[in-house]
């Protein structure tokens, strides 16, 4: 009957319990709960979810989960029903000890909302203790003359449990001279004493057996027992007395150990072993412990360290005996002071590892707590962060503090921050914690593509390869991963009714542009097109650029022949010029056009082939061909002349054309004489293979003629060399006018003239040798009256010539360039010829050398004026453009034997001036021919 007794109880209780647990405070805006303890594992506390007017399916959605604090997790919550419930036997005394109330709090945090909920969960205290006393047995001395109504202490009992279930009552066993009374302390708490009622005799009873029985207020009644033995002493007059019944003290957590707090003091009127006492702590407890008595003294010292935060004051009963025995108790107070020896400590309950940069002012990137053990202002802990970040810390529940954001985030100028949370308490000095929270920036796709140039251009030599990569365009996209992928492309156009797509492409992963045809520059010579650059972000951002492909000439265009045109009907062309035309007289001319551009059509004309050399000349730039002199007779009637073409480019590219020319002054002489010529023309042999032996055996014997010849010329030069030191002396009397300067070396001026007729008949080929003449100046006429030799003959030519000379041209001082000078198509230039400056200091010395050297071989007899009449071999370097007339005119003293005129009048000639005394001279030569 008890046992269902005692289990009817508990249900009752149990269910009172959970009836309380059904309370919710909605006014504090805190959930309440209260159980009792001593619950099995997984017993229910309360429907969260119901309470918080969630959803059991938004809980779990939504990563509900309870805080923990302690080591330890009394409370599970279950997300599927939405119910708190234990996580193992909770025990009230363990927990609170004997605190009047026990609660504990907790905290649910909801994780997608960044809140937590604040829950209280009341234990209740239930009769699971009984009374106990620390020995079974205790023993009390009392001497037998001790007078009735003396005292003597018993041993308390101690419950752990509160309220009703706690201690309430003592009993003592049946017996004739003891009897109990339980005094109430200022701590609530029962003290038993035996009280003598009658007087003992030692001799009936030395010993008296008596049980004390302590009981609670429980349902069912818990009790304890201890054993008193009572033995009978001989007479004690006096027991031992504390001065003061209650001592207590203050002292600060940090004092060092071994320090002194306070002494208890007692007095014994007895003399000898009955007044020598000796002090002892009544119970021996874990707080205890932490201090030392002196047994003698009764100085109490710090045996271990203090701390606040485990327990804030000690109660402690300390008793003192004399020898017999006779004992009295004292209770001492030990209040400990706090002090700021506690830094706060932070909780991180919830954080984000990464936000993304458009994330909202005010998102949430952690929740934290902030304790401290202190009390007072050593515990008021303020949190803070650095000021030059774009967050703020707000204070969310109780001490609980959230981390957002405070300004809009840049991934590309920030990818990553470390915030440092500092808790600081208001202790002297004050303590301080740091945490690190490490936030990664999420990037999301803001930055389009961007070029390092706003326009290109790009330039490429026609007929360039298939395939060929000409440039390479990059775009940066400061985004990160995907977003920074960038892809090209080519905004599609039409290009001369052409797709732009089949003229160029582009690789859409690195921005290299290909050419997919060959180009050229004739046909266009730019190209314009537009570039795409594209992220791969969502949505893709992208940015154009303009390039333009610049077609650069290249020299693939020969030059082409306009004039002359050969008839469509097989026949040849034929140019008529009168045999009374004087130098300078203008045959024809030939027109040619090139289709590139710049200095690649840029033409220059040369004869390479003329059936008599130094007959004509053809303008370098112009194309003109000129009679170089005058025809004779032994000319040719048909001239073939061949006329090369070439550009300027880099390699030159080059056209023949052949002109022929006939020599008649009636259309009858014309054509009779090409009659007879196309029949004396020599049958051509077929046998091409000894042609070509009969070539290669006539280069190889020049070849070793000329080698030949190059060795006695430079044997004579230095044998002339050492006559001339001999005979030095006979040239000092002549005028430097007669001597042409090379290099230090003095020349005089004397030249053979050798006329030479070829034609296409042998037979009619003339040889005419002519006396040697002189170049002469206006000192000439001394020197024909000097009688010394020269190295030559008695027999001087300046004794048998005549007197009179040559008027000497004036130098033409026109320095200025005629249109024919300028750059450009050949067929657009007038005939006038002009020339060309050199432009630096070392053609400008290899012209005056090229001067003298002509000057010389003139003088040798060994020179034709070829290039043209008055060039002096020039326009093969300068161009026919260029003539004396545009430098010094050198050619004022010095005269061409041979010959009917100076170098000045030869340009006359070829200006188409003719130069004065110049038909006498070849009256003469003309005779010279019939001789």
């Amino acid at each position: 009957m008890a046992v269902r007794r005692i289990r009817q109880n508990c249900c009752e209780g149990v269910l009172f319990c959970f009836l309380l647990g059904t309370l919710w405070d909605s006014g504090s805006g805190q959930i309440r709960y209260s159980i009792p303890e001593e619950m099995e594992k997984g017993f229910f506390v309360g429907n969260i979810s119901k309470d918080l007017g969630l959803e059991p399916r938004a809980l779990s959605e939504g990563g509900a989960r309870i805080i923990s604090r302690g080591k330890m997790q009394l409370f599970a919550l279950n997300v599927r029903s939405g119910s708190l419930v234990t996580a193992d036997r909770i025990d009230r005394e363990d927990l609170c000890g004997r605190a009047p109330v026990c609660t504990i709090n907790i905290e649910i945090l909801v994780e997608d909302k960044v809140k937590i909920y604040g829950v209280e969960v009341e234990i209740t205290d239930v009769n699971d203790n009984s009374p106990r006393f620390e020995t079974k047995e205790t023993e009390i001395k009392i001497i037998e003359k001790e007078v009735s109504g003396t005292r003597f202490l018993l041993p308390e009992a101690f419950d752990p449990d509160v309220g009703m279930n706690s201690l309430q009552n003592y009993q003592l066993s049946p017996n004739h001279h003891f009897s109990l009374h339980v005094h109430g302390g200022t701590d609530e708490a029962k003290y038993p004493e035996l009280v003598l009622e009658r007087t003992l005799d030692r001799e009936e009873e030395p010993i008296h057996h008596l049980t004390l029985t302590a009981s609670d207020g429980g349902d069912p009644v818990r009790s304890g027992t201890v054993h008193i033995l009572v033995t009978v002493l001989d007479a004690n007059d006096n027991a031992p007395v504390f001065t003061q019944s209650l001592y207590s003290v203050s002292v600060p957590e940090d004092v060092p150990l071994g320090t002194w707090l306070l002494t208890v003091n007692a007095t014994d009127p007895d003399e000898g072993i009955n007044g020598k006492m000796t002090y002892f702590f009544r119970k021996i407890t874990q707080k205890t412990q932490v201090f030392r008595l002196n047994s003698l003294t009764g100085a109490v010292t710090v045996l271990e360290n203090l701390d606040y935060e485990e327990s804030s004051f000690y109660d402690i009963d300390i008793e003192v005996r004399d020898g017999p025995g006779l004992q009295d108790r004292a209770k001492v107070l030990i209040k400990v002071l706090d002090v700021n020896d506690n830094a706060p400590d932070i909780t991180v309950t919830s954080i984000a590892s990464s936000v993304s940069e458009n994330s909202p002012a005010g998102s949430v990137i952690a929740l934290f707590n902030v304790q401290d053990r202190d009390s007072r202002e050593n515990g008021q802990v303020t949190c803070s962060i650095p000021e030059d970040l774009p967050f703020k810390l707000e204070k969310s529940y109780g001490n609980y503090y959230s981390l957002v954001t405070d300004k809009a985030l840049d991934r590309e100028q920030v990818s990553m921050y470390n915030v440092t949370v500092t808790a600081t308490d208001g202790g002297s000095p004050p303590l301080s914690t740091d945490t690190h929270i490490s936030l990664h920036i999420e990037d999301i796709n803001d930055n389009p593509p961007t070029f390092a140039l706003t326009f290109y251009s790009v330039y490429v030599m026609e007929n360039n390869p298939r395939g060929t990569s000409i440039y390479s365009l990059t775009a940066r996209d400061p985004d990160n991963e995907e977003n920074s992928h960038v892809t090209y492309s080519i905004v599609d156009d039409t290009v001369l009714s052409a797709s732009l797509s089949s003229y160029v492409s582009i690789n859409s992963e690195t921005g290299v542009l290909y050419a997919l045809r060959s180009f050229d520059y004739e046909q266009f010579r730019e190209l314009k097109l537009r570039v795409t650059a594209k992220d791969s972000g969502e949505p893709p951002l992208s940015s154009n650029v303009s390039l333009t492909l610049f077609i650069l000439d290249q020299n693939d265009n020969s030059p082409e022949i306009l004039y002359p045109v050969f008839p469509s009907d097989g026949s040849t062309g034929v140019e008529l010029a009168p045999r009374s035309a004087e130098p300078g007289y203008l045959v024809t001319k030939v027109v040619a056009v090139d289709g590139d551009s710049g200095q690649n059509a840029w033409l220059s004309y040369r004869l390479i082939k003329a059936t008599e050399p130094g007959l004509f000349s053809v303008g370098l730039h112009s194309g003109e061909i000129r009679t170089a002199r005058a025809f004779v007779d032994k000319d040719a009637l048909k001239q073939n002349l061949v006329v090369i073409v070439v550009d300027n480019g880099e390699p030159p590219l080059s056209a023949t054309v052949s002109v022929t020319v006939v020599v008649a002054d009636t259309i009858p002489e014309v054509l009779s004489d090409l009659n007879s010529l196309a029949s004396s023309e020599p049958p051509k042999d077929s046998d091409l293979t000894l042609y070509l032996v009969i070539a290669v055996a006539s280069v190889s014997c020049l070849f070793f003629f000329f080698i030949i010849i190059l060795l006695a010329q430079k044997l004579y030069q230095w044998q002339a060399s050492k006559i001339l030191k001999s005979t030095s002396g006979h040239f000092q009397n002549i005028p430097a006018s007669e001597f042409v300067g090379i290099d230090g070396v003095r020349a005089f001026l004397q030249s053979y003239s050798h006329e030479v007729s070829l034609t296409t008949d042998s037979r009619k080929s003339q040889m005419m040798f002519t006396q040697p003449n002189y170049a002469n100046t206006s000192t000439m006429q001394q020197n024909c009256e000097k009688n010394e030799t020269l190295l030559i003959s008695d027999e001087s030519v300046f004794c048998k010539e005549d007197h009179s000379f040559i008027q000497q041209a004036p130098p033409n001082t026109d320095w200025r360039f005629s249109q024919a000078q300028r750059p450009g198509t050949s067929g657009s230039q007038n005939g006038d010829e002009g020339g060309t400056w050199p432009n630096n200091q070392f053609d400008t010395e290899m012209l005056q050398a090229m001067i003298l050297a002509s000057a010389n071989e003139a003088a040798d007899g060994s020179s034709t004026l070829g290039g043209g009449a008055g060039t002096m071999g020039l326009s093969a370097r300068y161009g026919p453009q260029f003539t004396l007339q545009h430098v010094p005119d050198y050619r004022q003293n010095v005269y061409i034997p041979g010959s009917t005129a100076t170098l000045a009048n030869a340009a006359g000639k070829r200006d188409g001036k003719a130069p004065a005394g110049g038909n006498g001279n070849k009256k003469k030569s003309g005779k010279k021919e019939k001789k």
